[in-house]
């Protein structure tokens, strides 16, 4: 596997425990729909949180967070609008990002609730 696969697979795995121990329950890992991807979908207060996790080994071309761009943002919309009717879900509804900056010395967390409106 190359090495930034497995760099992101570490980002996600993060992600989640870091999730887990904010309260959220973890519903989905990897989600797809067509050719889209949802990273994470959680739960916690009543709130579906659509995850995007975006990990990188050095912010020297920015930060994690920067990566997620509108043709992302118009698939994850077009993915949690089918997951969401297709299992009635009547929550509201957050599209979050879990920015992972790991580097050999340090791995710092960032998540960004709210990160982008759908609307």
């Amino acid at each position: 596997m190359a090495e930034h696969n497995e760099l992101g697979k570490l980002g996600e795995e993060l992600a989640v425990d870091f999730l887990v121990q904010n309260g959220y329950q973890i519903l989905e890992r990897n989600w797809r729909f067509q050719k889209a991807e949802i990273d994470i979908l959680a739960s916690k207060n009543e709130i579906l949180a659509v995850v995007e996790v975006k990990t990188r080994s050095s912010a020297d071309f920015g930060l994690p967070q920067d990566f997620v761009n509108s043709k992302k943002i118009k698939q994850l919309l077009s993915a949690v609008n089918s997951y969401v009717s297709d299992r009635e879900i009547d929550f509201e509804i957050r599209f979050d990002i879990v920015a992972v900056l790991k580097t050999t010395e340090s791995t710092s967390i960032e998540h960004i609730e709210d990160a982008f409106f759908y609307f």
